[in-house]
């Protein structure tokens, strides 16, 4: 299903609430944030987790919750819950990723074992991940209206530009490295991804030439991953905090 941003602003607190000030801050750090390594993205998650933090205070408030329509609710709502689904499609991936890193890690620690087939399955799956995650982002359709956008759509173009990022780290996919339309509707002249060497690419190269392969590489890349579940275990908890809040109004 596409993800909607047609929420009215003028059914929201003011930009002037303190509050809201905040929220929009911590959206300005977002936008100009470049996300060129798994380092980077875990900041950037836990970043996300601070704004959606926010925006479950924001939601509490009464000059908020009073105003807010069932409509509105719903697509507060349904917007929350895509993002939900984005952390569990990345664990998953994540996860996957995680399995054959270990078979890997195993055989290069024994010396012994079909290396060269474990190898094929890692890289046959970052194959597999990126059109999966090409066909995610696909469904994923951002509002090109700036004008239309109040801080809770903003904030979901934002996250939704993030897992793009990530994705693309994961899959080594060029395709989602320019931020698309969320980049041209946040005017953000600069691209992350581009040409930018990280862990997950790093691996990737050193994978497909097995001798210069070490289980140093494949332990980096397996604490990467490990901070990335981390980082999206703590987004999804702050997510359901934020979705309950929603419920409340009800």
């Amino acid at each position: 299903m596409a993800v909607s941003f047609h929420v009215r602003s003028n059914s929201y607190p003011s930009r002037q609430h303190p509050q809201a000030v905040h929220v929009d801050e911590q959206l300005t750090r977002l936008r100009s944030s470049e996300a060129a390594s798994s380092s980077s993205i875990c900041q950037t998650l836990s970043n996300l987790q601070d704004l959606h933090d926010s925006l479950e205070k924001m939601i509490r408030l009464s000059i908020t919750n009073q105003a807010l329509s069932q409509e509105q609710i719903e697509k507060l709502l349904d917007g929350s819950l895509k993002i939900l689904d984005l952390c569990n499609v990345s664990n998953d991936a994540l996860s996957h990723m995680k399995e054959v890193l270990m078979e890997i890690q195993s055989i290069l620690r024994r010396k012994r074992g079909d290396l060269s087939s474990e190898v094929k399955k890692y890289l046959s799956s970052r194959k597999t991940l990126k059109k999966s995650f090409q066909k995610v982002v696909k469904s994923l359709k951002v509002c090109q209206n700036k004008e239309s956008l109040d801080v809770f759509g903003e904030a979901e173009a934002v996250t939704i530009a993030l897992f793009q990022s990530l994705f693309s780290i994961m899959s080594g996919s060029k395709g989602c490295a320019k931020w698309s339309l969320v980049t041209k509707l946040m005017n953000q002249n600069r691209v992350p991804f581009e040409g930018e060497a990280n862990e997950f690419t790093v691996v990737n190269l050193k994978f497909q030439s097995e001798k210069s392969l070490k289980i140093e590489d494949v332990q980096i890349l397996e604490s990467c991953i490990q901070d990335l579940e981390d980082g999206l275990e703590s987004l999804s908890k702050s997510l359901i905090k934020y979705r309950v809040s929603i419920l409340n109004i009800l």
